[in-house]
C-alpha cells in the first residue's frame, strides 16, 4: 500500500513538474496562425492602394503571416465595404477605408450595412489634405476676396468636383453654405478632367488634393487659396487654411483608416491598432506617405469611432442642405 502512494506521489509530482515547465515555456501567439485578407475598395493605382501595400508589408514582417491585398472595387466602395461588413469578426478580414466610407453614409438613403453598427474602427491611418485653388484669371488672392467676389456675382461661377457626391462635391457645398454664397457645380469624371477644367478656365474654382494640384501652381496655372484642413498642412505649410482666412471652423480633406468587422474581440482589436500605430511611426513609412501628399496621423480606436460618427453627421448636414441624394 505504501509503495502504491509512494508511485502515486511521482506521479503527480511528474505532472506537476510539466504543467511548471509547460507554462514557463514561451506560447506561440494564436493570431495570427494564418493569412489575413485586407480589402481594398479602391482600384489600383490610387491614393489608397500604396498605403495598404506598405502597411501590409510591415505587418508580414511582425506576424510571419501573409497579407493579402484583395481589391474590391465599384459601387463607390460600397461592394468591397459590404463585404468586411458581413465578415466574421475574427481579425482575418479587415478593410482600409477612405472618405467615401462617411460620405456614402449621408449620400445613401439605404446601404447594405450600418456604418457604425456593423465595423470595428481600429485607427485613423492618414489625412490626404485638400487645397481651394482658382483659375488664375480669378481676380482673388485669398478666401475673403474670393467671398465677396462671388457675392458680387451670384451663380456666375462655376466650381469643379471630380463627380456627383464626392468629397470635392461636398467641400464646395460647404464653402457655399458656410460663405453664404452662389456657385454652380459642375461635376466631371474624375481629378484630371475637374482639375483641367480650371486650368483651361472652362471652370473657376475646385477643390482638391494638395499632392495633385501643387505643380499645377507652381507652374502658375493655378492659383492657391487655401488648405481646407483645421491646420496647415506640412506638404503646404505657408499656406493658410480656409478656417484662418474668412470661414473659422471649414474642415474638409480626404483621410484612411482601418476597420474591422462588427464585434470583433477587445484583444484582436488592441493588437491590430497597436501595430498600425508602431509602422505609422517608422520613418521610411512616415516620409513615404508625406512624398505621396500624405499626413501620417494615427489615433485609438475610440478616437475613431468618433470621428467617423461626426463626419458621418457633418456630410448628412451638407447634402440635407444642398438636396443631394445619391440614391
Amino acid at each position: 500500500m505504501n509503495a502504491k502512494r509512494r508511485l502515486l506521489a511521482r506521479v503527480l509530482t511528474g505532472i506537476g513538474l510539466l504543467l511548471s515547465i509547460s507554462a514557463a515555456w514561451p506560447q506561440s501567439p494564436s493570431y495570427p496562425n494564418r493569412p489575413i485578407r485586407l480589402i481594398v475598395p479602391f482600384p489600383p493605382g490610387g491614393a489608397v492602394d500604396p498605403i495598404a501595400r506598405s502597411i501590409a508589408q510591415k505587418l508580414e514582417q511582425t506576424w510571419g503571416q501573409p497579407v493579402l491585398i484583395d481589391t474590391k472595387a465599384g459601387a463607390a466602395t460600397i461592394i468591397g465595404t459590404e463585404i468586411v461588413a458581413k465578415a466574421a469578426p475574427d481579425g482575418y478580414t479587415v478593410i482600409l477605408v477612405a472618405t467615401s466610407f462617411t460620405v456614402n453614409a449621408a449620400m445613401y438613403s439605404k446601404l447594405p450595412y450600418d456604418p457604425v453598427k456593423d465595423f470595428t474602427p481600429i485607427s485613423l491611418v492618414s489625412r490626404l489634405p485638400n487645397m481651394l485653388v482658382v483659375n488664375p484669371q480669378v481676380p482673388v488672392n485669398s478666401v475673403k476676396e474670393l467671398i465677396d467676389y462671388l457675392k458680387s456675382r451670384p451663380g456666375q461661377v462655376n466650381f469643379s468636383s471630380i463627380g456627383n457626391g464626392t468629397t470635392q462635391h461636398l467641400a464646395g457645398e460647404l464653402f457655399k453654405s458656410m460663405a453664404g454664397v452662389n456657385m454652380v457645380h459642375v461635376p466631371y469624371k474624375g481629378s484630371g478632367p475637374s482639375m483641367m477644367s480650371v486650368v483651361s478656365g472652362e471652370t473657376s474654382v475646385t477643390f482638391d488634393s494638395i499632392f495633385l494640384l501643387t505643380p499645377q501652381v507652381k507652374a502658375g496655372k493655378l492659383r492657391a487659396l487655401a488648405a481646407t484642413g483645421t491646420q496647415r498642412s506640412p506638404v503646404a505649410p505657408n499656406l493658410p487654411t480656409v478656417s484662418e482666412s474668412g470661414l473659422p471652423g471649414f474642415n474638409v480633406g480626404g483621410w484612411v483608416g482601418f476597420l474591422a468587422p462588427g464585434g470583433m474581440p477587445r484583444e484582436l482589436v488592441q493588437k491590430w491598432y497597436g501595430e498600425v500605430s508602431r509602422i505609422l511611426q517608422l520613418p521610411e513609412i512616415r516620409d513615404r506617405q508625406i512624398s505621396q501628399g500624405l499626413e501620417p496621423v494615427g489615433g485609438t480606436p475610440e478616437q475613431f469611432a468618433e470621428f467617423i460618427k461626426a463626419e458621418i453627421a457633418k456630410w448628412s448636414t451638407v447634402a440635407k442642405q444642398a438636396g443631394i441624394k445619391l440614391d
